[in-house]
């Protein structure tokens, strides 16, 4: 029973989740502690699709310097209550998301923000990549597919592997935070800013 309650208590610590659901998700399998966090996953995504029509016009602006003032964030992240956005975990959540925009340098929120004169001018750079490499035109079509999903996981802040798990994807995180705080949440914009850059 100790070690079941410990494997309760480390699945807890890395999901978030509540003890009855770490529990059944130990339970369904077989104590495995991957499997029992992709189970809670699966169920965190179910309950975040559940939430995910609901409105969002709450939230917070939160800002973020780093560096001794070379790298500054102002993200938002909205929610459905006040009470929510004046919660300590959401406030965490937020300034998780800003070190994420400080340390990975995305430039849209998700892949449907990309300009699509911007996803084109990648796909000729990728062609042209192919033609120089040798590869035979059959293949060119998998190669730029396969680069362009690339630059989204690279460019798109729902894509980035989260950079305190990289296991996570910051859109599985969100969904893990709608499953655990109950309410619908909704990143919808930041700027990041770079001392000298462009």
């Amino acid at each position: 029973m100790a070690g079941s309650s410990q494997l309760v208590k480390e699945l807890r610590e890395k999901t978030g989740a509540g003890i009855l659901d770490c529990q059944k998700a130990l339970t369904e399998n077989g104590n495995d502690i991957e499997k029992a966090i992709d189970y809670l996953r699966q169920k965190g995504l179910a309950a975040a699709a559940k939430k995910a029509g609901r409105e969002t016009n709450q939230g917070l602006i939160h800002s973020y310097i780093h560096m001794g003032g070379k790298i500054g964030v102002l993200i938002e992240v909205n929610c459905e209550t006040d009470f929510v956005a004046r919660n300590e975990e959401f406030k965490s959540f937020v300034n998780d998301l800003a070190l994420q925009v400080a340390a990975a340098k995305p430039s849209f929120v998700k892949r449907e923000d990309v300009p699509s004169d911007v996803a084109e001018k990648e796909k000729v750079i990728y062609e042209g990549q192919a033609k120089e490499m040798g590869k035979p035109p059959a293949a060119w079509q998998k190669i730029v597919e396969g680069k362009l999903e690339k630059f989204y996981q690279e460019n798109c802040l729902l894509e980035q592997s989260f950079i305190k798990d990289p296991a996570v994807t910051i859109k599985d995180l969100v969904a893990q935070k709608v499953a655990k705080i109950g309410e619908n949440m909704n990143i919808r914009r930041f700027t990041r800013y770079q001392l000298g850059e462009v």
